[in-house]
């Protein structure tokens, strides 16, 4: 993946020092690992810069923490419900949420991942592997 071009096509990863070359090369090597040109042909370099906008926030969100003294324990999922004192909000979040979609579904270029994926086969693909329908590797 070109991470100029990543960096244009994704303009909130123009930060190279909160979302570094060295991140981006290093989940962008990992998904052309994991995807196969010739299943996705023309839109495999998007399925790549999807992968890596996915994985590089969620390594930045890690990172910050990190940095104040936390430990990075990844995200159990989207906050539905919230209340401080006596004001509470809660959103559906259901509808934005890919079945099955487990951690990509922490991210919206997760979300968008998964979903061109699914148009390209049965469910996402990595290391030769075909997801079903049911999350499971077939």
């Amino acid at each position: 993946m070109d991470i100029t071009q990543f960096r244009l096509d994704f303009p909130e990863f123009a930060d190279d020092t909160v979302y570094t070359d060295d991140m981006c090369t290093y989940w962008s090597t990992l998904a052309e690992k994991l995807h196969s040109p010739a299943r996705f042909g023309d839109v495999y370099n998007n399925i790549i810069e999807l992968y890596t906008a996915h994985c590089i926030t969620i390594q930045a969100q890690d990172v910050a923490v990190a940095a104040t003294g936390g430990f990075p324990i990844g995200q159990a999922g989207q906050i539905e419900s919230k209340k401080v004192g006596s004001v509470s909000q809660t959103y559906d979040t259901k509808w934005s949420f890919e079945t099955n979609g487990g951690w990509f579904n922490n991210t919206i270029y997760g979300r968008q991942y998964l979903q061109l994926a699914k148009m390209y086969g049965k469910g996402g693909m990595m290391a030769g592997f075909s997801l079903s329908t049911t999350g499971y590797l077939i």
